[in-house]
């Protein structure tokens, strides 16, 4: 008897990982308790970890707030009643991910919990006042040239829409910055051509096009940040400006006296990508924009900006045509990442939902419900009005539209691959017969052929079953 290896690392066809965008707990779980530390220092990240944990987790925290000792752990489990017991568990490995809070021994042994000296001290400032006035809430001048809202708003989509234009590889990348391209190129949304050497798309970048607005700009912050010490920035001081920012008040604005060099580079960078607005590099004010204040706002659906600019104009018909009516050109690229374009106006563009344009938007990383998803948030108010035939669904698409593009990411994943290995070459059918219901029993047995006498078991479960055909060849 012989065995071999076959392994996959997939579970489907056409491997395409999913982009992750974390929210600020993921995003602070991965760093380092040093790095932490250094974050809980400044009461505006203290305030913001502290409205993103758990409800019960706020409880904890605000009843430890004036705490100054130790509280047993069995003292903080007595707050809640059994019955929500997992609501508990989840609290306390929320604040003991992020280091909230500390395990703190108890005169005679007993464990008890401690908040973090600097996150108690930090959000007491936050939440009571105190600790030393922010910078940027100077007095200024009244602003002769102050800029509403609208202006704001218009001028963070125009920037930000400079670096999605170049990742479709629009004629319209004018304004990028090189700055911006490396961090693109960092976190994997593009690649340089092995040919010519060029930025091209990847798959994740594929995915990243059709994440909502403030998911586009937090995922881009995360990777900034984790590249500021190559620009000589504190990414802890950044995220805390960042934060700061988040707290602010659209439409006014705020001076940059007593800011660092470092953060003058920083507010320039976040100036670039469309976060605030100066008029020029050495004005002593700026504004924050709505990408600024929606950097928390990483959860499924439209921010503000997104329903502002880019929410109702797309229409999709029950024979998988696909009318959008718009005059941007990164709306109209966006498109024709998953539909076949074949008309081409100057205020509507008709595209055609087919099984090759789909299967390429897959193969390039977008998965069905990336697709359907983004043609449900831009859909244009007339198809709320539609007919479904008496059809109930989540979806405005028309349930032809839906239940197809679904299928066809379905026709990708018929296989499923999992690592194993193979067994064969026994001397005699008795001899398979033994090692098949062994396995079988144990229930590691994958796949068999009784007249090929082969078969084919986990690869966790090889040394156990290689174990047993030993002691069974020596007993025979």
């Amino acid at each position: 008897m012989s065995e071999s290896s076959k392994s996959s690392k997939s579970s489907n066809l056409n491997p395409s990982p999913t982009l992750q965008c974390k929210d600020l707990h993921e995003y602070l779980k991965s760093r380092s308790a040093q790095f932490l530390e250094t974050l809980y220092n400044y009461p505006t990240i203290c305030l913001a970890v502290y409205r993103e944990l758990p409800e019960l987790a706020r409880h904890f925290v605000i009843r430890l707030l004036f705490v100054e000792q130790p509280v047993p752990q069995a003292v903080v489990a007595s707050w809640v009643t059994q019955t929500h017991a997992k609501e508990q568990s989840k609290a306390c490995e929320a604040l003991s991910e992020l280091f909230v809070w500390q395990e703190a021994p108890i005169p005679g042994g007993l464990p008890g919990w401690m908040l973090s000296q600097s996150f108690k001290k930090n959000l007491k400032v936050a939440l009571l006042g105190g600790g030393r006035p922010w910078s940027m809430s100077s007095s200024l001048e009244p602003d002769g040239k102050a800029r509403d809202v609208a202006f704001l708003d218009a001028y963070a989509l125009e920037r930000w829409e400079c670096v999605l234009h170049y990742m479709v590889g629009s004629a319209q990348t004018e304004g990028i910055s090189a700055d911006a391209v490396r961090i693109l190129l960092h976190a994997g949304l593009m690649t340089r051509d092995a040919e010519d050497g060029s930025a091209v798309i990847t798959r994740a970048g594929f995915q990243f096009l059709l994440l909502s607005t403030a998911k586009q700009v937090w995922l881009f912050l995360q990777h900034y940040l984790h590249t500021a010490e190559k620009r000589s920035l504190s990414a802890a001081e950044c995220l805390a400006f960042l934060y700061q920012l988040s707290f602010s008040t659209l439409g006014k604005d705020y001076s940059t006296e007593g800011m660092s060099n470092n953060m003058l580079v920083f507010l320039q960078h976040l100036r670039e990508f469309g976060l605030v607005y100066q008029r020029k590099r050495k004005a002593g004010r700026f504004y924050p924009t709505r990408l600024a204040l929606n950097i928390t706002c990483v959860k499924d659906g439209l921010a503000p900006l997104d329903a502002a600019a880019n929410a109702g104009y797309i229409i999709a018909e029950t024979n998988y045509r696909v009318y959008a009516y718009t005059q941007s050109s990164l709306q109209v690229a966006l498109l024709g990442l998953f539909t076949e374009l074949i008309y081409r106006f100057p205020n509507v563009v008709v595209g055609v939902l087919t099984r090759e344009s789909v299967r390429a938007a897959l193969r390039g990383g977008i998965s069905a419900q990336q697709i359907i998803r983004y043609l449900d948030q831009h859909s244009h108010p007339q198809m709320l009005k539609s007919d479904t035939g008496g059809v109930r669904s989540a979806s405005v698409l028309p349930p032809t539209v839906l239940d197809q593009i679904q299928l066809w990411e379905s026709e990708r994943n018929r296989f499923t691959y999992t690592e194993g290995v193979v067994y064969n070459q026994f001397l005699s059918q008795a001899e398979f017969a033994v090692l098949r219901d062994y396995a079988k029993g144990a229930g590691v047995l994958t796949w068999h052929s009784e007249r090929a006498r082969t078969m084919v078991v986990t690869r966790a479960s090889h040394d156990d079953v290689k174990r047993f055909w030993k002691r069974y060849s020596k007993a025979s």
